[in-house]
């Protein structure tokens, strides 16, 4: 195992997992959440900062078992929680081993991957323009969501960016790898499953599309046949991180369908071709405001998500208006904005006249002046519908939860008065009574 100062900084887990499939598919959902948090998951005891046990209590042989892993964890790592089936035996298990850290019992993600938190924090800042988690981080990911990545790396060059020379160029999962861990969490109880790469739009390129196995049928390893095969499973499905490549006109129809959610994660970065050639951005050479004019044709239920930069080397008042313009024409539904910052070894430090930073917040408070304002117009537009709803809290105040609009941690939430007998992960109808810039408000439609 490597010792680097780079996956030092990102906090190492080891992790023993003991038991059934089903012990196995919790294991899965704890390991997915702490990867998606910047964590590394390590083979061996020496290179890790912590462990998680995650224990058998099905009968006393199991029991002895859980007991005796704690007890080889603790002695070769010293930091050891504990989770699974035998955790609701905290007692028993706190007499044997009294310096384990902390003890929850089984499918309690959230609690373990809270503790791994608070004993090892998450030291790596998170870069808008190399994480695919948003800055506010998934940190405790419910049961009922889960993100699904399908590849590595990324095979583009684009001059603010630094991915491909840390994660490597793009390495697909075979589609049957994939199905298979979208099928474990279906079962698990997961009802939204968040498709997520460097470049979703780009999956199976270089593994020149091949054909896996699921279930004994063929599914091709392309983005068009993984919707599709994720469709069968009932369950939403959130596409993110996609570019608009011309095959993804293929997809719009599932969406119009049903089969998929309605919704793209696209990072367009910016509507003026000067800057977006400076920034050797991809697939942009197409006429996107008549692609995204299609697509609204073909499913006018599609909400588009994107980021955007502002302040660029070199970007001039003349391109920022262009983007202005674009963003007034595309009417986007969801729009993140970073101001311009230098990454180490882009080439885009390279480029002549910085812009000034005054300049670049001075462009970034109009740029989400204009965001705010048509977000807050489409939103409008959906008072008096009914939208489904999934609830992500349910409190005495009532619930909250994410149209298939919203996107958890980054897009808006859908906040329910009238929370009669709802619980969380449940998908709902409600009708829509208001909104502001980014939120609706409405009631539940009970039979």
């Amino acid at each position: 195992m490597s010792s680097s100062t780079d996956n030092k900084s990102q906090g190492r887990v080891g992790f023993v997992s003991l038991g059934c499939p089903k012990a196995l598919v919790d294991s899965e959902r704890i390991l997915t959440q702490l990867r998606t948090d910047g964590y590394e998951v390590v083979g061996n005891y020496d290179d890790a900062d912590i462990v998680v046990v995650n224990t058998c209590g099905f009968i006393d042989s199991a029991k002895a078992e859980s007991l005796d892993a704690i007890g080889e964890a603790i002695a070769e790592n010293g930091k050891v929680i504990v989770t699974g089936c035998m955790g609701v035996e905290e007692g028993a298990i706190r007499e044997e081993h009294p310096n384990v850290l902390s003890v929850s019992g089984p499918q309690q993600y959230e609690d373990v991957v809270s503790a791994v938190h608070k004993y090892v924090p998450p030291s790596k800042e998170h870069d808008p323009f190399t994480d695919l988690v948003p800055p506010q981080g998934v940190k405790l990911t419910p049961r009922h969501y889960a993100y699904l990545k399908i590849s590595e790396g990324c095979n583009h060059k684009c001059s603010f960016c630094i991915i491909p020379s840390m994660r490597g160029k793009l390495v697909s999962r075979d589609a049957g790898d994939v199905m298979n861990e979208a099928e474990r969490l279906a079962k698990a109880g997961v009802k939204e499953l968040l498709v997520i790469s460097q470049d979703t739009s780009a999956y199976g390129v270089d593994i020149k599309y091949k054909t896996a196995f699921w279930g004994g049928k063929p599914v091709k390893s392309r983005m068009l046949e993984l919707c599709e095969a994720l469709s069968s499973l009932g369950v939403w499905t959130r596409l993110h991180y996609v570019y608009p490549y011309p095959h993804v006109d293929e997809v719009i129809p599932l969406m119009a369908e049903g089969k998929i959610l309605p919704y793209l994660d696209i990072p367009f970065q910016h509507g003026s071709p000067s800057v977006l050639k400076r920034m050797k951005r991809p697939a942009f050479a197409e006429n996107t405001l008549e692609r995204i004019k299609r697509w609204r044709e073909i499913c006018p239920e599609l909400t588009i998500r994107s980021t955007f930069i502002v302040g660029f080397p070199g970007e001039t008042e003349a391109e920022f208006q262009e983007l202005l313009d674009w963003l007034e024409e595309a009417q986007l539904d969801r729009v993140g904005c970073f101001e311009y910052s230098p990454v180490d070894g882009a080439g885009a430090n390279e480029l002549a006249d910085p812009v000034p930073d005054d300049v670049k917040k001075d462009r970034w408070n109009r740029f989400m002046e204009v965001a705010q304002r048509i977000s807050a117009e489409r939103l409008q537009a959906k008072v008096g519908t009914t939208q489904l709803v999934i609830i992500d809290e349910v409190s005495a105040e009532g619930a909250i939860g994410r149209s298939t609009a919203d996107a958890p941690e980054i897009d808006g939430k859908v906040h329910i008065a009238d929370a009669y007998d709802l619980e969380v992960g449940d998908v709902i109808e409600a009708t829509i009574t208001s909104a502001n810039e980014y939120d609706l408000y409405g009631q539940a439609v009970y039979e």
